[in-house]
């Protein structure tokens, strides 16, 4: 028989810093998600939570009763290890697009659960919407069979999946409690725990761009989430990352895809291939643990074995940059795409109208404000103030000069891409003070801001 509370209690638990019970935590998730218990007490909870907090125990319970609340998927079945990448969302962030094809590309399995963009941070979906004919909704069987076959998917999250976040998450947009490292961090990991896969990377952004703009908040998102997958037995791994400045030179869904393939043919912005490479390593050494530790059930790849050795050196000694150049990450891209309806030598819709934002003076680009891009790209159209809005293909923006380069008075800084011309000044408007020029150029610095793992919370 399962318990019952009132709400009211555990609710005033909370604001008086209790610590509460697994049999409220998961009575009360199970309450609210079946219409139970009502809006505006959970409301009085979260912000209960968002004053007080969680600690270890009370997160993990919090996290699994989200769970609980739907399906969980399982892909033990396939013959190969499966991880699964995460960012925090930032603009220009186009990095599970070249990484998964990267990863896959290596035999790895990357169960892809993606969403879509809202505000100003793209969403994977809609930049490969941008494919003709490609399809983000998939059936568990189709995710399965695509799985087996071309080692990817990248498709839209179920319905099913972790229910009661979904109504959490819309909750807590409209009641000031967003900025919660528990809640965000439970409303992550509940997903992608009830994906199914063996391991995760994390990127957690870090900057004017990203969610958390300040470097010990990042830290301690990302130590949460690892925390988190560890004691759910998935193998954890974060990076924290600069979100200061746009990732690579576009912002928006055809031409961030367009930019992708730039990657994937061995081209492309230096900030992107770092990201891309740097992320993929990762997988690759947490599917490597996984080989060594669980072995692969679906292929009788048993730990320890010869067989087992041998994959996981495969591995850890996997030069991530050449597939880049030798055409294997190209070919796992195309299959991944064609597996799911896209053309992939199908032309992708440009934008109708141009216009051209240009430097006022000599000097060096100093700095370049990733929000503030993109808010604009977002007001031309690339991003969706509802769920239920649409986007435009074609719109946003692309960069001419990153900091650190170069430029002359008159030259383009960006081009602003747009079906739409009257969004021109609204999109100028928000990027009143987006950067700066100076005499001398800044100091270079790297992507990758640091790393977060269970060997450096021990």
């Amino acid at each position: 028989m399962v318990d019952t509370f009132d709400a009211v209690d555990i609710i005033i638990a909370k604001r008086d810093a209790e610590i509460l019970s697994d049999n409220q935590i998961n009575w009360i998730i199970d309450a609210y998600t079946s219409g139970e218990v009502a809006e505006e007490q959970m409301s009085a909870l979260l912000m209960a939570i968002f004053l007080r907090g969680l600690n270890r125990s009370e997160l993990n319970c919090w996290t699994d009763a989200m769970i609980a609340s739907g399906e969980r998927l399982d892909f033990s079945f396939l013959p190969r290890a499966t991880v699964d990448k995460h960012s925090t969302g930032g603009v220009g962030d186009k990095i599970t697009l070249p990484l998964t094809a990267v990863v896959s590309s290596y035999g790895v399995g990357i169960p892809q659960l993606s969403g879509r963009g809202l505000g100003h941070t793209g969403g994977t979906l809609d930049k490969l919407e941008s494919i003709p004919g490609w399809q983000a909704e998939l059936s568990l069987e189709q995710m399965g069979q695509q799985l087996a076959s071309t080692g990817a998917v990248i498709c839209a999250a179920g319905a099913g999946l972790a229910p009661a976040d979904r109504k959490l998450y819309a909750l807590r947009d409209v009641t000031g409690t967003v900025a919660s490292i528990p809640l965000i961090s439970s409303s992550i990991m509940s997903k992608k725990i009830a994906e199914g896969t063996s391991g995760l990377v994390l990127d957690v952004k870090c900057g004017s761009g990203a969610f958390m703009k300040e470097l010990s908040g990042a830290k301690e998102l990302a130590r949460t989430m690892v925390e988190i997958g560890e004691d759910h037995g998935v193998h954890t791994v974060a990076l924290i990352t600069d979100m200061d400045t746009p990732l690579g030179l576009s912002v928006g869904n055809a031409l961030e895809v367009r930019e992708s393939l730039e990657v994937l043919g061995g081209g492309g912005p230096k900030d992107v291939i770092e990201l891309t490479l740097a992320l993929a390593r990762e997988m690759l050494d947490v599917a490597a643990d996984i080989v060594e530790v669980q072995g692969i059930p679906g292929a009788g790849i048993l730990p320890g074995s010869k067989h087992a050795q041998s994959r996981v050196e495969e591995l850890r000694t996997a030069d991530v940059a050449r597939s880049l150049t030798d055409g294997r990450a190209m070919d796992s891209w195309r299959a991944t795409i064609r597996a799911q309806g896209g053309d992939v030598d199908g032309e992708m819709a440009w934008a109708k109208f141009t216009e051209d934002v240009v430097a006022d003076h000599d000097g060096f680009l100093l700095s370049l404000d990733a929000m503030k891009v993109g808010l604009a790209a977002w007001r031309l159209g690339a991003g969706r103030a509802r769920k239920e809005d649409k986007v435009q293909i074609g719109a946003g923006v692309v960069l001419h000069a990153k900091p650190g380069d170069r430029v002359r008075q008159g030259q383009p800084l960006m081009t602003l891409h747009t079906d739409t011309p009257d969004a021109f000044s609204r999109a100028q408007e928000k990027l009143e003070g987006a950067w700066s020029i100076g005499p001398q150029a800044p100091q270079p610095t790297g992507v990758i801001i640091d790393k977060v793992s269970a060997s450096t919370l021990a």
